[in-house]
């Protein structure tokens, strides 16, 4: 098969660097950051993030490969602040996003576990599914399946 071993996608060898930063001669302000052991996940989620910046004129990314591990990150900045510094600040502000839902999904996990198994008071939109003691189409031992008789 041609794909790569699963370890290969997200472990850095010993010589192998998470990022580089290669500085774009033909436009101004503006460079090509190589993030290696990652994919459209993380691409997305700080081209998005550099988007937020009034500063940043173009951010976008590509995947050259499926099969390759890395993407090329590519930032343009009005010149007020240089691009690693956006990519610096949007990565900081991803990490508070991202520490804000943790807290908020805790949260609502731990509202989940103290209501029980049952999950509280149980309504066709909580559970549609059909698995709970009453739904919509039947009674308890039917599942969304059994539309029949």
């Amino acid at each position: 098969m041609n794909q790569p071993n699963r370890y290969e996608l997200y472990v850095l060898e010993d010589d192998e660097k998470f990022l580089t930063v290669n500085e774009d001669t033909k436009v101004p302000n503006a460079v090509t950051v190589k993030i290696v052991k990652q994919d459209h996940t993380l691409a997305n989620m700080l081209r998005s993030q550099l988007l937020n910046n009034p500063q940043v004129l173009f951010a976008g990314y590509k995947v050259p490969h499926p099969l390759e591990p890395y993407f090329l990150l590519r930032i343009q900045t009005d010149g007020t602040i240089t691009p690693e510094i956006a990519l610096e600040q949007a990565c900081t502000q991803l990490l508070a996003v991202i520490s804000v839902l943790k807290a908020k999904f805790e949260t609502q996990f731990s509202y989940k576990q103290a209501e029980g198994p049952t999950g509280g008071v149980t309504s066709v939109l909580d559970d549609p599914y059909g698995s709970g003691p009453a739904t919509s189409w039947g009674g308890a031992n039917r599942d969304y399946l059994d539309f029949a008789g």
